[in-house]
Formats: C-alpha cells, structure tokens, sequence
C-alpha cells in the first residue's frame, strides 16, 4: 500500500511539473506584442492618406515622436528642387543681365571728367557699419548657397571628406557671423532711414532710366531710387533672413510647422538676396566710374556728385557755406 502511494504521489508531482513547465507565464499571455507597434502596412497607408503616425518618447521634446509628418514631404520636395530653380534663375538671371548691360553700356563715365575736388559722402562710421555687414553678407550668401547647391555641384569636384570639413566650417561661419551681420542691418536702417523715404523726385528718377541709359543724369538727393529700393532690399531682407534665421537655430521656440516655414521663407528670401547683391556690387564697382570711392574713401569727386546726386551736393554746398535754406540768412 505504501509502496502504490509513494508512486500515485511520484506520477502526480511529474503531472505538475510538465504542466508548470508547457504553460506559458500569465504575464505573457495577457501580452500582444504587436498589439502596440506601428506595422509596415500603417505606414504606407499614412504615407498615401497624409496622415500623422507617432510614437511614444521619454525624452522632454514631444515632437521627435512623430514618425511620418506629411508637411516634411512638401519641404523636402520644396528644398532639393524649388528652392534650386527659384536661386538658379534668380542668380543666373541678374548675371546675365549684368553681362548684356556691360556689353552694350560699357561702365557709366563722368561725362566732364574728374574735377579734382573731393567732397565727403559717408563718414568713417558709416563705411565701417557698410564694410562689416557687406563682409558678413558675403560669408553668409557663399555659407548658405553651399546648403542648396553644393552638394549637386561642389561634392563631385571635393569629394566626401573635404565637401564635408567645407560644409562644417560654413555652418559654423553662417551661425556665428550672422549676429554681426544683424546688428549692421539694424544699424544701417537706423543710419539711413531719414534719406531712404520715397518722394516724387523718385519717381522723376525712375522714369528717366536713372541714368544708366544715354547721357541723361535725373537729379537726385543723397540717395537716388536705386539706392533706395536697395535700401529697403537690405532692411527688409536681412531683417526677414535674421528672424527666420534665428528660430532655425533656436528650434525650441516654435513648432515643427513653424521650423518648416521659417527655412522656406529663409530660403526663398536669401537666393533673391543674393541677386540683388550681385547688381548692387556691379553698380559699386565696375558698372560707374567714382562710385567704389564713396565707399572706399568716403570722398566723391565733385563732378561725379554733379551729375548723380545734384540736389544733394547743392544741399552740402549751402550747409558747407554756412546757410540752413536757399532763404536763410548768411551766418555771422
């Protein structure tokens, strides 16, 4: 009897055992492990319908959960080809230009010639504030081309490693260089502002080619209409640029929808600054005979300032002679 329970107890306990050991864990049975996951199929289907899929993070920033947002699609698609087209003929476009103008116009002379009086056009603070923000302007328009073209045209003659040591250094130019670069454009509206309101001389001006064309010189005060839309081309694009700029390096202050507008608008407003640039350094340089020298010196020759700006310089001679109005009084 002892014997038969010692074995009814032995095939009991090997029972429970293999039971113990084939069911699986409660825990893992109340468990589907893909109950909680984003399939394949998902994916697609978001892809195709433009829906939002997004994850679980435990990090603070909720939105690097998002795993497909439909809008980067659009600014992917705005950025590799958009954005090349617009700069492309933006740039290219004013180049040319600029080449059939100097080809048929040749460089704007002084028709009387070099006087050999001088007369003060900007002051050492004036070029200074010109001089720095130009500089800056430059590094910033080499740095952020180099993000929408260099690698379809400056990776292929670098290569890999040396297109990247390039793109690192520029990121690193195009960050910090543009908090001089905003500080000129603040103080350039600030300097400038007084001169730069339209007024009916202006619309003379325009109309009358501004001079570029034939002999035909229309008076101007300190700055001509040209000198003025460029004027408002650097306040309002290097405003635009350095706002939109700073939310690109400081993301956490908007939203991903935000960021995407903001470098859209960066974008956009940067390439046709850069081609406005272009035709302001040629006008600047070799385009007129005497203007690289208002910024250069900061003095013009006289017959030069004759026949460009006309009403500025009768304006400088009454003040120089003492007379606050062609009515004033001579002073004692």
């Amino acid at each position: 009897m002892a014997a038969l329970l010692a074995r009814v107890t032995t095939i009991i306990g090997l029972l429970a055992f293999l039971f113990l050991v084939a069911a699986p864990p409660a825990s893992a049975q109340s468990v589907n492990p893909t109950a909680s996951s984003v399939k394949e199929e998902q994916l697609l289907n978001a892809l195709r319908s433009g829906d939002t899929i997004s994850g679980r993070v435990s990090i603070p920033d909720a939105r690097s959960a998002t795993l497909i947002q439909p809008e980067g699609q659009g600014w992917r698609a705005f950025h590799e080809g958009t954005l090349r087209w617009i700069g492309a003929i933006a740039i290219l476009g004013v180049l040319a230009a600029i080449v059939i103008f100097y080809l048929t116009r040749g460089m704007v002379r002084i028709e009387g010639g070099r006087s050999g009086r001088t007369i003060t056009r900007f002051n050492g603070f004036e070029r200074f504030v010109h001089w720095m923000t130009a500089t800056c302007f430059i590094i910033l328009a080499i740095s952020g081309l180099n993000i929408t073209f260099g690698k379809s045209l400056l990776l292929p003659i670098l290569g890999p490693d040396a297109f990247a040591a390039w793109s690192q250094w520029g990121k690193y130019a195009h960050n910090y260089l543009s908090f001089p670069f905003t500080i000129g454009v603040v103080l350039i509206f600030l300097m400038w502002i007084a001169g730069n309101i339209p007024n009916r001389t202006d619309v003379e001006w325009v109309k009358r080619g501004g001079g570029l064309f034939g002999d035909d010189h229309p008076p101007a005060y300190r700055f001509n209409a040209g000198q003025k839309f460029m004027y408002w081309v650097v306040v309002l694009g290097g405003g635009a640029v350095a706002i939109t700029g700073y939310l690109l390096m400081f993301p956490s202050y908007t939203t991903l929808g935000g960021l995407q507008t903001a470098s859209i608008i960066h974008g956009i407003v940067s390439v046709l600054f850069v081609a406005a640039m272009i035709a302001h350094i040629y006008i600047g340089t070799i385009g007129m005979e005497g203007a690289f020298e208002a910024m250069g010196s900061g003095e013009v020759d006289v017959n030069w300032a004759k026949e460009h700006h006309a009403l500025w310089l009768e304006e400088e001679n009454r003040r120089v002679s003492g007379q606050a109005a062609p009515s004033a009084t001579p002073a004692e």
